[in-house]
């Protein structure tokens, strides 16, 4: 009997045209560390009394489908999930290179059913009516850079062989910390030990009565970009933002070349007054936890990846 390993697990994934209804082409290999989407059901114990003191059979109570995605942040299969995060983009192409700009506030956004694969048992989870919620991501100096996703399903269907088909496959070439930069409004910013930034649609699950137990769809609420700087305290550029109340722009950035690079624009941002603890002999470091707001063109993140993808 074969056992489920992780090594051979696979995730494909489309794009819906109807909320919650798998297609039956178009599917796309996603790379990915880890992943627990899936449904669960939990249990409600049973409030009745006149039966003695052991326990009645419990119910059955709804049915969630949440949980996070781990993936790489590479040249191509990321912009498949910055398109459920923030909407279709717009796509310019010349000589063979693409620049696909993604922004933050669409008033509605796209949805698609996942399915991950353990073909040992054989076991494939088909997730449906899959929507983005929060994007986490962290810079700094080595390691491999990833992005944490919150996702929000309607159910998943339990199948014994792949409703995927032949998915297309994209050539990974991932983006390094190394290859990473922050800059304030234009100019490179200096002394930054590490940095974090976390998107959210703030979905909001539309709990209604339904014969299945699953909700009927989770619908965007208001964007919410947010994160932290920790920088060595060389100067008090920050520290003079942050008092003046000012916003500033941000952007965090990763570049191969000039034709393959993703960048994400935070137009206004705010900083709050920060500490400079003196914890001891080595340097001293400030940690400013911002917050964005939108800009004077509506908008609050601007994604843009370069790269050779005709189109999302």
């Amino acid at each position: 009997m074969a056992r489920a390993r992780g090594a051979n697990a696979v995730m494909a994934g489309a794009f819906e045209a109807t909320y919650g209804t798998p297609p039956s082409s178009g599917y796309r290999k996603l790379p990915f560390v880890q992943s627990n989407l899936g449904e669960e059901q939990g249990l409600i114990p049973s409030d009745l009394l006149g039966y003695g003191r052991e326990a009645l059979p419990p119910s059955r109570d709804v049915i969630n489908n949440d949980g996070d995605v781990v993936v790489p942040i590479d040249l191509r299969t990321f912009g498949t999930w910055l398109k459920l995060f923030l909407g279709q983009p717009s796509t310019t192409t010349v000589s063979g290179t693409s620049t696909h700009v993604f922004t933050s506030g669409a008033a509605a956004l796209p949805s698609m059913t996942i399915e991950v694969g353990l073909p040992e048992v054989p076991s494939y989870g088909q997730n449906f009516g899959v929507r983005g919620n929060t994007m986490r991501v962290q810079m700094q100096r080595s390691g491999l850079l990833t992005a944490t996703l919150g996702l929000i399903a309607q159910g998943e269907n339990k199948l014994k062989a792949s409703a995927a088909g032949t998915p297309t496959e994209a050539a990974i070439e991932r983006f390094a910390p190394a290859q990473g930069a922050i800059t304030r409004a234009g100019a490179a910013l200096g002394s930054v030990v590490s940095a974090d930034f976390t998107y959210s649609n703030n979905l909001d699950k539309v709990e209604t009565i339904r014969s299945d137990g699953r909700i009927e769809d989770a619908e965007p609420g208001m964007v919410a970009m947010s994160g932290n700087l920790v920088v060595r305290f060389a100067d008090t550029a920050l520290l003079d933002q942050a008092s003046a109340g000012t916003p500033v722009e941000l952007s965090f950035g990763w570049a191969i070349d000039a034709a393959r690079s993703l960048s994400f624009r935070v137009p206004s941002v705010y900083l709050p007054r920060a500490k400079t603890p003196v914890t001891g002999p080595a340097g001293v470091q400030a940690t400013f936890p911002w917050q964005a707001s939108r800009d004077a063109s509506g908008k609050t993140v601007i994604a843009t990846l370069v790269n050779n993808v005709a189109n999302y």
